[in-house]
């Protein structure tokens, strides 16, 4: 049986590393903040680590999800991190949303080692992590992707390998570029509903029948018209991610209009200290200029 660690336990990783344990694997966890891996233990089972060291020494695959390429560069590549003691042809698999250019970094220190590394963002958020629904995007080479993918099918209704290291990155930049604008949509479609009177849940229960259905209409629309939105993902993240697709598509001599648009209007949000709303918040974002 192959023996499995996941670092990083948020409110991805958290059910994540969760969803393998369920499955009848035995699990090794870490994170920075030990409460977090007790209270996970409590509630699943498995067992504790006490370093990244430990970690690498014992893993066959590793999964990380984690915050900021930073996070990953520190626990992947430099002092007493994963790559100084796994073992060879064992597998790093990080979840974490990163520039595509820290993935192939990461990719080659790895290779060096003869360890695998495969990029692999998610999509589906905080309920598709709880519900074992994610979307995975990966990009690395075939071989040790087949062998992460029946522990990442775990908590994932569909994974692909996507392409070359840096592909899984690609796409999730074109998945949350697709979803800014999705969101803004939405806000103006319900804050529109709002000021001409109508029942804004009569609304909504009519129009995602239709073409205008999307992943954000079904799973937020309700909490937007309660303005409630201390839950989900968290517009600092959101601004992150759009950063990183702004800066990959500034390389490619593209400028992504609405992208950079509704960036500005998540940065409006941070300026009303909610930054760890929801990023549906834009809805209030648009009440407030009543």
């Amino acid at each position: 049986m192959k023996v499995i660690a996941f670092i990083g336990l948020g409110v991805m990783g958290f059910h994540m590393a969760g969803h393998i344990k369920n499955s009848g694997n035995e699990v090794f966890v870490y994170n920075r903040t030990r409460s977090k891996s007790v209270n996970w233990q409590k509630r699943f089972g498995g067992k504790v680590l006490g370093s990244i060291s430990e970690v690498a020494e014992i893993s066959d695959i590793v999964f990380l999800c984690l915050g900021r390429d930073e996070d990953v560069r520190e626990v992947v590549a430099k002092e007493k991190g994963l790559l100084d003691s796994m073992k060879t042809n064992s597998i790093i698999v990080d979840h974490t949303t990163t520039s595509a250019d820290l993935a192939k970094e990461m990719f080659l220190f790895s290779k060096e080692k003869d360890i695998h590394f495969i990029d692999a963002p998610v999509s589906g958020g905080e309920v598709g992590a709880k519900k074992g629904i994610l979307t995975v995007m990966a990009g690395g080479e075939s071989s040790p992707y087949r062998e992460a993918e029946p522990f990442i099918m775990s908590y994932s209704k569909h994974s692909q390998l996507m392409g070359k290291t840096g592909s899984g990155q690609l796409t999730k930049m074109v998945n949350q570029i697709c979803l800014a604008g999705l969101i803004q949509a939405l806000a103006e479609g319900l804050n529109f509903s709002e000021r001409a009177g109508l029942n804004g849940l009569d609304v909504i229960n009519v129009i995602s029948k239709g073409a205008a259905q999307s992943w954000q209409m079904d799973n937020r629309a309700e909490s937007m018209l309660e303005d409630f939105f201390e839950h989900g993902f968290a517009v600092d993240l959101m601004r992150k991610d759009l950063g990183i697709a702004i800066k990959e598509a500034n390389k490619n001599n593209l400028y992504l209009e609405v992208v950079n648009i509704v960036d500005s209007f998540y940065e409006d949000i941070q300026k009303m200290d909610g930054g760890k709303w929801d990023t549906s918040s834009l809805l209030r974002r648009l009440r407030n200029k009543k």
